[in-house]
């Protein structure tokens, strides 16, 4: 399973939609599209400021991700930024790679 950070903001209609269905509702609507990709939800919250609701939550791969991203954005009633979230392993693994790179000007 592949862990993301998810960071939304509601828009339009969706505020409204937020108010007439309340939180828990909400919640429970992203719980069933993860569920549509094999995927579950590890913690939602929601905040006021930049960010509306943020968690994190488990799918199967990167197509599952973008998939519900495509999904949700082209509501235009919610706005999503997904992160994807690594291990401190994967980050050992990273830094054990070589790749070739040449920066610009050189």
């Amino acid at each position: 399973m592949t862990k993301y950070l998810f960071e939304a903001n509601y828009v339009g209609d969706g505020i409204k939609g937020l108010l007439r269905e309340g939180g828990t509702q909400r919640r429970a609507a992203l719980e069933e599209a993860l569920s549509s990709v094999g995927g579950s939800l590890e913690s939602f919250y929601y905040a006021f400021g930049s960010t509306d609701v943020l968690g994190i939550f488990d799918v199967p791969d990167t197509a599952s991700a973008a998939a519900l991203a495509l999904m949700i954005n082209s509501s235009g009633n919610v706005y999503v930024r997904l992160k994807p979230l690594l291990t401190p392993e994967e980050i050992d693994e990273a830094s054990k790679k070589t790749p070739s790179y040449r920066a610009p000007g050189k």
